[in-house]
């Protein structure tokens, strides 16, 4: 049985470095150390004064030491873990550039004024929930040992779960539909016309360490929309 140490050091870089980045912000904003105000999506703040780092800061808050919290971060710790060695293995940059895409729209449908939302970090983890389960839609989750149901359904299962604690849905609508643009425009699209419109750029790759050397567009022959492309019959608990 490997080591907490080892464990870290066994994830996927991309979702290392986001998770970490998450935890310590979370970690800072509980202790009191920073009040999360300070580092909000307040598109006046960045326009007017010129506090850009709000655009970046925003999707690394998930909300105060709470059961939530655990959630989102088992969340990147399973599913965003999967994606990123198993979905885009070999393809890191393609993965950063999945959640650059994802950042950047969140961030344009935060614009808009009756969608603006100030901590983007559940919008974006939700974003990765969605892709995972188009990816393994067949996969079967356990929820606490209750109910057992495909991976397909796992995100509109978590916000049927939200409305009925009464916390907010905004950003768990936010995170889906990024994840169907992305999905869309890198698979459904391209299965149906054979052509791909969002590549990832060249000058994402000096920031992986592990070079893409297959393009997202590359879906084998016999893989047909909504079913995945991979590990399609695991099982998961939703409650591990």
């Amino acid at each position: 049985m490997s080591s907490p140490g080892e464990y870290y050091l066994s994830l996927p870089p991309i979702i290392r470095a986001y998770g970490t980045a998450c935890l310590a912000v979370t970690t800072v904003c509980s202790l009191q150390l920073l009040h999360p105000a300070y580092i909000a999506l307040i598109y006046e703040d960045v326009f007017y004064r010129l506090q850009v780092w709000r655009l970046f800061t925003s999707f690394f808050f998930l909300g105060k030491f709470s059961i939530n919290f655990g959630i989102r971060l088992l969340m990147i710790a399973r599913y965003g873990v999967q994606l990123e060695q198993a979905t885009f293995d070999r393809r890191t940059a393609d993965f950063l550039w999945m959640m650059i895409f994802g950042g950047l729209t969140l961030l344009g449908l935060s614009a808009i004024p009756f969608l603006w939302n100030p901590f983007l970090g559940i919008s974006l983890v939700f974003m990765l929930l969605y892709v995972w389960s188009r990816e393994f839609p067949n996969a079967q989750i356990n929820m606490y040992g209750l109910v057992t149901f495909k991976a397909f359904y796992l995100p509109w299962t978590m916000l049927a779960l939200d409305v009925i604690f009464g916390s907010p849905i905004l950003p768990d609508l936010l995170g889906i539909i990024a994840g169907h643009l992305y999905y869309f425009l890198t698979v459904l699209h391209p299965l149906s016309t054979g052509r791909t419109y969002l590549k990832t750029p060249r000058w994402v790759y000096p920031f992986t360490l592990l070079p893409s050397v297959n393009s997202r567009a590359a879906v084998q022959p016999e893989q047909q929309p909504g079913t995945g492309t991979a590990f399609r019959g695991r099982s998961y608990r939703l409650s591990d």
